[in-house]
């Protein structure tokens, strides 16, 4: 049996797992890849298949050109690159993992804090031979607009209270009751957007919520607030975004996901000021990995012996 690990990027995914007990020959992949004659190419011969997150997508088109395919395994519950519904109508089982709650709302943090002092600008600045050339902002008896309360929303205000903020939240179908029980004040769209100093996204993204931070919500939005987002790229407009940046409307932004991955080397967020950038990290973290590897191994021996487990769809 042929095994192929997409997108190991930081070339670990045989660190995290013992894979020697499938008796089986394991190829890690540590490159991107874009191209579909690529994707057919490293797949070739291949029974197996484990996907990282949604770093690659397995679209009905190249489904249809994996005849050796036999199983997709993502790390994760959910891939939203992954046409399950092709994959099953051409005998492929398709497996997820569990994950952790706890990493992306712990990056949340680490951007908002990096965006509001100026933490990558001052440490350069240091390296460089400089010192003290901002002033930070503050969080204690600020307030945090949290969009999206559910499980990770939830992590991100808790830790919000804990620095003294004013907490509000706001979503589609946020309930109220369960908002301030929380000790989370729900609150419209529009006065989240146009009061609170930290807006911070925990959206699942749809057709429904895509574009759900636009020029509208960005400009009523303070001139010394910031915007995080650790969750979808395509719940921001992101030329609607960089105009404001690039203008000054807002503090600045930390963005974790982006419209392309691996975001251009000429992208315009790469010159774009007042910005912290990170290359989805939300959930590259040790205990997640030793997670989805040691997991995605147990998926692939069940299926061997006729009874997969964590089946999607």
């Amino acid at each position: 049996m042929r095994i192929v690990v997409l997108d190991d990027y930081q070339q670990v995914a045989g660190k995290f797992a013992d894979w020697s007990g499938l008796d089986a020959e394991v190829e890690f992949i540590d490159r991107h890849i874009v191209d579909d004659d690529d994707l057919v190419q490293v797949l070739s011969g291949a029974e197996v298949a484990v996907a990282m997150r949604e770093r690659t997508a397995f679209t009905a088109g190249r489904l249809e050109r994996l005849p050796d395919l036999r199983l997709l395994v993502t790390t994760g519950r959910v891939n939203a690159s992954i046409d399950v519904e092709a994959a099953r109508s051409q005998g492929i089982v398709v497996c997820g993992t569990e994950s952790t709650t706890s990493a992306t709302p712990e990056l949340t943090w680490g951007l908002i804090l990096s965006v509001l002092r100026s933490i990558p600008a001052e440490d350069a600045a240091v390296r460089g031979g400089g010192w003290q050339s901002t002033v930070g902002g503050d969080l204690d008896g600020h307030r945090l607009g949290v969009v999206g309360l559910g499980r990770l929303g939830t992590k991100v205000a808790r830790v919000g209270a804990a620095f003294g903020m004013d907490v509000v939240a706001w979503s589609q179908n946020l309930d109220a009751e369960r908002a301030d029980a929380l000790g989370v004040r729900a609150v419209s769209k529009d006065e989240l957007f146009s009061t609170a100093d930290v807006v911070t996204i925990h959206y699942k993204l749809s057709d429904r919520s895509r574009g759900l931070v636009g020029a509208a919500e960005l400009e009523t939005m303070k001139p010394d607030s910031i915007l995080v987002n650790t969750s979808r790229a395509g719940l921001v407009d992101t030329d609607a975004l960089i105009t404001v940046l690039e203008a000054g409307g807002i503090r600045g932004a930390g963005l974790d996901v982006h419209d392309e991955e691996p975001l251009p080397v000429d992208h315009r967020l790469r010159s774009t000021p007042r910005t912290v950038l990170t290359p989805h990290l939300g959930y590259v973290t040790e205990d997640t990995y030793r997670i989805f590897f040691t997991q995605a191994v147990e998926d692939i021996a069940a299926w061997v012996t006729g009874e997969p487990i964590r089946v999607l769809g």
